[in-house]
């Protein structure tokens, strides 16, 4: 049984002081592919070091995250290009579109996710996408641009339906984690609705820990209470649940 957390922040300095134990415990749990985003200049040193140190289990993307566009993006857009072309990445991310914490730069961060975009289609690479408080507008750009080839993960989703049948048709998958087995969210009954064969799940730890961790610091191996949750859902099994995930993370991701 062989589980994949499509999108973790393992090379945090969160994870300093236990990253071993980390690891271990996941592996333990048969979580063996684990998928880290990029997120500015500065991460990229502690994700490649994360990936040297488990080249078998980490699996490196390259972007620089939408609350990281600022006005110098451009420079570091070409900084991280250079290190995207040159390193053994496996996909474009974590990028996208954050409205909650800054709307005045719906702009640059508009320009930056489609440049992204473009490079992940160019290399046949499918791209990682957060887009808090702005999925309507992304897959309103998405649709407009039409990029030749462009796939990926929705990363967090948590749109309606509709939204979710959009996001299938452009032919990306869900990328599904903690917010699921949450109390107050309507996701539980949109899956229900999805085919299993357009989702992968995901921790984002150290963030969005899954009940009943929620408030502390999320975990890889914490990805076993999402795949409860949709072993629920679905009405199959923890091992269909693995299966069937990691078979599509490895469509989508093509590794």
């Amino acid at each position: 049984m062989i589980f994949t957390d499509t999108h973790s922040h393992l090379y945090s300095t969160q994870f300093n002081a236990d990253i071993e134990d980390v690891v271990a415990a996941a592996i333990e749990a048969g979580i063996k592919r684990v998928f880290l985003p990029n997120v500015n200049l500065e991460s990229i040193e502690l994700l490649k070091s994360l990936t040297a140190k488990y080249p078998d289990m980490m699996k490196p993307m390259m972007g620089l995250h939408p609350c990281e566009v600022k006005e110098n993006y451009k420079e570091v857009l070409d900084i991280i290009y250079k290190e995207y072309c040159t390193g053994n990445y496996v996909a474009v991310g974590e990028i996208g579109i954050d409205l909650y914490w800054d709307k005045t730069t719906e702009a640059i961060q508009t320009d930056a996710f489609i440049t992204q975009c473009k490079w992940a289609a160019a290399n046949n690479h499918a791209v990682s996408i957060h887009c808090r408080e702005a999925i309507a507008l992304t897959i309103e750009l998405l649709q407009k641009e039409k990029i030749v080839g462009l796939k990926g993960v929705f990363h967090c989703f948590g749109g309606s339906l509709q939204q979710a049948n959009e996001v299938i048709e452009m032919g990306f998958m869900l990328g599904i984690g903690g917010v699921v087995t949450y109390k107050n969210t309507d996701l539980r009954d949109t899956l229900k609705l999805i085919d299993l064969k357009h989702i992968v799940i995901e921790t984002d730890a150290p963030y969005l820990a899954p009940v009943p961790y929620r408030g502390k610091r999320n975990d890889t191996v914490y990805l076993i209470e999402t795949a409860k949750i949709l072993a629920n859902i679905y009405g199959v099994t923890l091992a269909e649940i693995a299966e069937a995930t990691t078979t599509n993370s490895r469509e989508i991701f093509g590794c």
